[in-house]
């Protein structure tokens, strides 16, 4: 496709976005309509379909992307009518090129066009992901110091607060041992089992923790390894209680990412687009 035919279409795609008052573009269907080249609206709305196919598909809400409106248009003489439209995410409109006819030049540039925002987006969602399971696992660290102080303060040496958090770990994982659960995921002998959870099972960990410091900290009567493994258990199972109500098995979970290795790799991408920024000098960058 030649760069001339390329930037025109890309100044008319520009042209017809719109932005809500959050700042979120979007386009009228009927107006994509006319950029895609479909004379006939009952044409594109079978496009329309099978992109909102390809929506559920991919697990997202159809209703998210593709919203129902009726509008008012002039017929002559100064009369209006009202017709049917959608209100269209860039999302939907990515799904709407991918499910037309890539023959039709425009198309073919729609196709490339909405991809590459969209993968901004999709990076964009990764980068946020990363982030909040790294801030899961600092919160993890922080709310097993929390216990341990908890449990110190008890009279309990680190044996007894090693068999606690063990305990907790099998109750939380369906009988699985945490040696177990290292074994399962492939996690080297030194490393902590938490290094290598998905997010919602570093979180689940994290909750039963605090369950356990509160009521340590309320409930005279936790005072031994008993006991305090006892109400871990039980704070534990009732964590893992939750998450198989919503069809999620903790120990079924496959190991991501080592923390360790994803806080380097987001620290090295942190410095190099810190690098593209213009107008940043040396000390701001640093």
């Amino acid at each position: 496709m030649k760069k001339e035919i390329i930037k025109t279409l890309t100044n008319e795609f520009e042209s017809y976005v719109n932005f809500t008052n959050q700042g979120v573009e979007f386009w009228f269907a009927r107006d994509l309509q006319q950029l895609l080249g479909y004379s006939k609206w009952d044409n594109f709305l079978k496009v329309i379909h099978k992109a909102k196919i390809a929506c559920e598909t991919s697990e997202h809400l159809v209703d998210d992307h593709f919203a129902d409106i009726g509008k008012m248009v002039k017929i002559g003489s100064g009369t209006e009518r009202e017709i049917k439209d959608l209100i269209l995410t860039r999302f939907a409109c990515y799904l709407i090129a991918q499910n037309g006819d890539p023959q039709k030049e425009e198309i073919a540039f729609a196709q490339n066009y909405f991809a590459v925002q969209t993968r901004k987006l999709e990076l964009i969602e990764k980068r946020i992901n990363e982030w909040e399971r790294l801030k899961a696992r600092e919160k993890l660290t922080l709310s097993e110091k929390d216990l341990s102080a908890v449990i110190y303060e008890r009279g309990i040496d680190d044996l007894g607060f090693a068999i606690i958090r063990s305990k907790g770990d099998k109750a939380l994982f369906g009988g699985f041992s945490t040696q177990e659960m290292k074994n399962k995921l492939k996690v080297p002998k030194s490393r902590p089992l938490a290094d290598f959870l998905p997010t919602i099972t570093i979180k689940a960990k994290d909750f039963a923790n605090e369950i356990t410091v509160f009521n340590v900290k309320k409930k005279e009567a936790l005072k031994t390894v008993r006991t305090i493994s006892k109400e871990h258990i039980k704070n534990s199972k009732g964590v893992r209680k939750l998450l198989k109500e919503r069809g999620i098995i903790p120990e079924d979970l496959p190991p991501e990412e080592d923390v360790k290795k994803l806080q380097r790799r987001l620290t090295s991408e942190d410095k190099r687009n810190l690098k593209d920024i213009p107008g940043l000098d040396k000390d701001d960058k640093e």
